[in-house]
């Protein structure tokens, strides 16, 4: 009687630990999307914010040029 009370109480045991390991298992890897989303949306922001350098310093040489031609009368 005595064992099998052993018995019942080592599975409880197994059974607990195997839940607190899966617990870990899932906490872990919320983390790791969490941080893998938060790398995203900065490599978003970096993305974006390089496109509007692009565009800004693309759209200064054109008005640039423009008042270089306009100065040589190539343009009216």
């Amino acid at each position: 009687m005595a064992s099998k009370s052993l018995q019942d109480l080592k599975q409880q045991v197994q059974g607990a630990a195997q839940e607190a390991v899966t617990a870990a298992g899932s906490s872990a890897q919320q983390v790791v999307d969490q941080a893998t989303e938060a790398g995203q949306k900065a490599m978003d922001q970096v993305a974006k914010a390089t496109q509007e350098t692009i565009d800004k310093t693309a759209n200064q040489a054109s008005e640039t040029f423009s008042g270089f031609g306009k100065k040589l009368g190539l343009i009216r």
